[in-house]
């Protein structure tokens, strides 16, 4: 078997101490993430993280640094995951989106909420992420260079 890293990307959004996160149905019962998923064919990593973002929560989502890019190892399964960490804006709620399959809810949540339910957490980047938020761990956009063909 080849081994590849699958690579996602997670957007970090903070209003009044408060993140957006989502409640989703995953096979281990509902948990808690960031807006995140999978970075697909052709599409830049500032691009999927905007999409993932609407797709999950019906929030526009605006990037404006990048907080980590970190490697981690699923324990139960043989899977390894490298997620682009992203903070930024949200600018305008469409309410009339439906979320993607298996997201329960959008909601705001602080991070001693989520340290409360740390066992409903999807994986311990939710935290470390937002760790490195409140450490000040912000690179530029400029960082990321991409030389796919242009749509």
């Amino acid at each position: 078997m080849v081994w590849k890293p699958r690579v996602t990307v997670a957007a970090v959004i903070e209003r009044d101490g408060r993140f957006l996160v989502v409640e989703e149905e995953t096979s281990s019962g509902l948990a808690f993430n960031q807006p995140a998923g999978h970075l697909e064919e052709g599409e830049t990593l500032v691009d999927a993280v905007i999409r993932e973002t609407l797709e999950e929560t019906a929030w526009h989502f605006r990037p404006e640094s990048i907080i980590g890019i970190h490697l981690w190892e699923h324990p139960q399964k043989e899977e390894t995951f490298l997620r682009v960490s992203f903070k930024g804006v949200v600018t305008q709620h469409d309410e009339t989106l439906p979320l993607d399959d298996g997201i329960v809810q959008a909601l705001w949540m602080s991070r001693e909420e989520l340290a409360a339910q740390n066992e409903k957490l999807r994986s311990p980047l939710v935290l470390s992420t937002i760790d490195d938020y409140f450490a000040g761990e912000r690179y530029p956009l400029s960082l990321l260079k991409s030389l796919l063909k242009e749509a």
